[in-house]
């Protein structure tokens, strides 16, 4: 077997499923995916699917090919992650890197630190507060929405820290910030407003946004996945809610 070839095809796999764990849609995964492997003399096949993806490298040179299988890792959404990601693979067509200056570069951009988890935390904060301001919340709401945020974000960090499954995090994340949203009974604000906009940082807006993608160019199976997934997420974060309601019922209902 050539050893060059089965190199190639570790790289854009290893690349493919950061790419998809990372918040980015098929038909970009399989752009980038095949520009990195034509600028390397390849043909690149691949299967996308919602843990793992199966990716195939043909050289015509020598009528060889090899097949890997990789399992697509849980990273964070991260939009400057991805667009570097995207670069590099321009920069291989453009400058036809060889695999040793890809995998260098490729590192680099893995190793790069993310956004402090604190500074995610209070622009969450401020976030869902800011939506508790266009919603109608009076400034008791606001601040209390901006608490409640913090209490139920912090939560999920600490619950996603300790690799606990992602279903009960989102469930007890949204449990966590709407009881404390539900202070808001104490004052004479608009408790309703606070309540639902204190757990729309759990919203899977990514998910449902790539399985939409996904489905309309084709990458069925890819896009019901993810779209499935999104739905129990919801699930998940109702299901949060509803047990504050239970607690909270004859003042919030």
């Amino acid at each position: 077997m050539n050893d060059e070839l089965k190199e190639t095809a570790k790289f854009i796999a290893d690349y493919a499923a950061c790419l998809t764990g990372s918040g980015v849609h098929t038909s970009r995964i399989l752009r980038n995916s095949k520009r990195i492997g034509e600028s390397l003399g390849v043909t690149i096949h691949m299967t996308v699917l919602h843990k793992s993806l199966i990716l195939t490298a043909y050289n015509g040179q020598n009528d060889s090919f090899y097949t890997e299988v990789v399992d697509i890792p849980e990273l964070p959404v991260n939009f400057e992650y991805n667009s570097e990601l995207s670069s590099l693979s321009w920069k291989a067509y453009d400058k036809r890197l060889p695999l040793d200056v890809l995998w260098k570069e490729y590192r680099q951009i893995k190793a790069k630190p993310a956004m402090s988890p604190y500074l995610v935390l209070l622009l969450s904060g401020l976030a869902n507060a800011s939506f508790c301001k266009l919603f109608g919340g009076d400034r008791i709401a606001i601040g209390i929405v901006f608490l409640a945020t913090l209490a139920g974000f912090f939560t999920r960090q600490q619950m996603q820290r300790r690799h606990i499954n992602h279903f009960i995090v989102f469930t007890v994340s949204a449990f966590v910030a709407s009881v404390c949203a539900s202070t808001t009974l104490l004052f004479n604000t608009a408790s309703e407003i606070a309540v639902a906009t204190s757990v729309l940082f759990l919203i899977p807006g990514v998910p449902l946004i790539n399985g939409v993608i996904d489905i309309v160019e084709g990458h069925t199976l890819t896009g019901s996945s993810r779209l499935m997934h999104a739905f129990l997420l919801i699930v998940c974060i109702a299901a949060g809610l509803s047990l504050s309601l239970l607690l909270f019922k004859s003042r919030l209902l």
